[in-house]
């Protein structure tokens, strides 16, 4: 069958690229990917397969491809939202929504996961087990789609589940992974403090909120340094601090955001307790209200080290001319919604190099001018296809 099934993937190179081309020219943002959902829908009518449309909370898609034997269950996992971002890469087929565009490789993601997934419908009576191919929304904005296409129930006969990410660490044949915490989970906050506002000639009659929304900043910075183990990672960064008043006026009130990461549910853990203290402090030390909003996002991405060092295997001994390194990679500081499948399912979500050709320094995900070299998606199919026929040893 991995004959068969590589020779498939070798001969639909073009579609993949084409489907990713479309998906490139009409992007649509997070939980707002309508037509993107009924693109991926389309393309699976009259196969032999069961489709369950608008799974979780947006548009979720799950494709449940029953194999001809019975045995082990897995989820294969592409995301296919967009982000909010104009695109600058002037390429021809560049996105045609203003203002939206696929800088994070999604596209990319579901045009090589709806290729592979009809190459295994063809083949499903070889298969000792059901695939289930996930295609998700809204990967991008918190909450996710994720946790709840997981809490939707339609998942929970899988024993596994496996994705990739286009990421531009390599070139194109490039394949990485990396066992255990991979991916920061992360956790936002917004802060209003309520002083009392007055003249900047009589502080003493007034409150101000400024110097406490300083104080605040500052201190929360010793969470990180003084309450985290040096061997531990975690980030506390507040991006907003809405202050602005008259330069002779005392302010009543400012408000302020911040985006924290961290990678083990322990640090998690210490630093939103160490937050909500230092913020009761607050309160004490100068005198105001404070009302604070602290959600948990996504948790930190934990890859099973068993099943990892297994696709780490079966990759290594591919013996593909298209994989031409499989390397570790280091831990990742962004956060993925795919931890979300880690935590109920033991998964690994690995990494498919796309640097693009002649490029030395390739711009990073999620900026204007991202792009992939179109070989990383056969790469990315040919990868995912050998780790399925490797877990369910089909030669």
């Amino acid at each position: 069958m991995k004959t068969k099934l590589m020779e498939m993937l070798e001969s639909r190179k073009e579609e993949m690229i084409e489907i990713r081309r479309h998906l490139h020219e009409n992007p649509e943002i997070s939980f707002k990917e309508e037509k993107t959902a009924q693109y991926i829908l389309d393309f699976y009518k009259g196969k032999d397969v069961e489709v369950h449309s608008n799974v979780g909370n947006g548009y979720g898609i799950i494709v449940t491809i029953k194999g001809g034997k019975p045995g082990k269950n897995i989820g294969l996992r592409a995301d296919f939202d967009a982000l909010p971002i104009p695109e600058e890469t002037g390429l021809p087929f560049a996105s045609k929504n203003e203002g939206v565009s696929h800088m994070c490789g999604h596209d990319g993601h579901t045009a090589y996961l709806m290729v592979l997934a009809d190459c295994l419908i063809q083949l499903k009576d070889e298969i000792p087990g059901t695939i289930k191919i996930i295609h998700q929304h809204a990967e991008e904005v918190p909450p996710g789609g994720a946790k709840s296409i997981v809490e939707s129930g339609l998942l929970d006969d899988l024993d596994n589940v496996f994705g990739i990410h286009l990421l531009p660490m390599g070139p194109a044949g490039e394949v990485g992974y990396h066992a255990g915490w991979s991916f920061n989970g992360r956790a936002y906050l917004k802060l209003k403090i309520q002083g009392r506002g007055g003249h900047g000639s009589s502080p003493h009659l007034a409150n101000d909120a400024i110097v406490a929304g300083a104080h605040f900043v500052t201190a929360a910075q010793t969470i990180i340094s003084r309450r985290l183990s040096p061997f531990d990672i975690g980030v506390i960064t507040i991006g907003s601090f809405d202050g602005k008043g008259t330069f002779n006026v005392i302010k009543d009130s400012v408000e302020l955001e911040g985006d924290i990461r961290y990678m083990t549910m322990e640090t998690k853990e210490t630093i939103e307790k160490e937050v909500k203290r230092l913020v009761r402090g607050l309160e004490e030390e100068f005198g105001v209200t404070c009302e604070l909003t602290y959600e948990n996002d996504y948790p930190p991405l934990y890859n099973d080290p068993e099943l990892t060092e297994k696709v780490a295997e079966f990759l290594k001994n591919a013996n593909d001319e298209v994989i031409k390194e499989v390397k570790e990679y280091p831990a990742m500081s962004p956060s993925e919604d795919f931890a979300y499948y880690a935590e109920k399912f033991p998964s690994c979500f690995f990494y498919i190099a796309c640097t693009p050709k002649g490029v030395e320094k390739p711009y990073f995900n999620h900026n204007p001018k991202f792009d992939i070299d179109e070989d990383a998606l056969l790469v990315a199919a040919k990868a995912v296809g050998h780790v399925v026929c490797g877990y369910y040893e089909l030669d």
